[in-house]
């Protein structure tokens, strides 16, 4: 079987035997990326030798199944777990081999909000968390809690986006000058610290400029310390239950989550940046093919 993590800005393929990767691919061909919605030339020409080779299955899971899309799939409400998203998966039309997407998951938060998921469903099951948190950083942050295998609950948290919306277009961008400098764990904990005091995040977003504007923050150092501000508040609002939080996503931005986890006073791990591959794998198994 082959399995294909299709986002926004990059997609990932695995060719998957018994479950464990035997080879892969990876392309910057996210979704946005795709011209002329030209997603089945874009997949022939990742996988195409594989399908070659004899593969006739191919499972694609995340933004892939969204609007922006190949073909929108099905949603499955939570609780949700392997054998539910196994069970209404989408077929898209494909020559030669049996193209199939895996749904995203729908709920709502506690004040009646909508809340959607796609693609890190099939990561989550792929860590096999069982009972337990799992966090995955990103542009849009997803913080799940599953119960039994299932995922019972989920909320979004657009961190990451907005944090680069506030470096690049906001009058904090004239002061996050170097975008490359080396990473000072003291910044990124003095940030993850100021989300801890009084005033709120918007309050604390101008003490990024303020504290430059006194000599009191080098410049090279203000994007560091805003990111762990960012992340502080994330983490704070997100860290209500005890045990340990897997945290699923590149090893770089995990170290981040795992540190700022720690200092809010919570325990955490850094899982298989790959979990999708197996999670994959899992819902492949049970799906029906034919």
């Amino acid at each position: 079987m082959i399995g294909v993590d299709w986002g926004i800005s990059s997609m990932r393929a695995y060719r998957l035997h018994g479950g464990r990767v035997s080879d892969r691919r990876e392309q910057p061909a996210g979704i946005l990326t795709v011209p002329d919605g030209r997603f089945e030339q874009t997949l022939r020409e990742c996988v195409g030798q594989w399908l070659a080779d004899g593969e006739d299955r191919v499972l694609l899971s995340g933004m892939i199944g969204s609007r922006q899309g190949w073909r929108e799939s099905r949603t499955v409400a939570c609780p949700a777990g392997i054998a539910d998203l196994a069970a209404a998966l989408t077929t898209v039309p494909f020559d030669g081999a049996a193209v199939r997407i895996v749904p995203g998951i729908a709920t709502t938060d506690a004040d009646g909000i909508p809340e959607f998921m796609r693609g890190e469903e099939t990561q989550i099951m792929g860590t096999d968390i069982g009972t337990g948190v799992a966090c995955l950083p990103g542009s849009h942050s997803k913080w799940a809690t599953m119960a039994e295998g299932r995922i019972v609950a989920f909320a979004t948290y657009m961190t990451g986006e907005a944090f680069a919306a506030i470096r690049d277009h906001t009058i904090l961008s004239r002061q996050i000058r170097d975008r490359d400098a080396q990473p000072c764990d003291d910044v990124f904990d003095a940030g993850v610290a100021r989300s801890a005091e009084s005033g709120g995040l918007l309050h604390h977003l101008f003490g990024v400029r303020s504290l430059g504007l006194a000599g009191l923050m080098a410049d090279a150092e203000a994007g560091l310390y805003l990111s762990g501000l960012m992340i502080g508040h994330e983490v704070r609002a997100a860290l209500q239950s005890a045990g340990t939080v897997s945290v699923i996503g590149s090893p770089a931005l995990s170290a981040l989550y795992v540190r700022a986890i720690v200092a809010c006073g919570g325990t955490a791990r850094l899982a298989d940046p790959d979990a999708a591959a197996p999670g994959l794998a899992m819902i492949g198994e049970q799906a029906a093919w034919n």
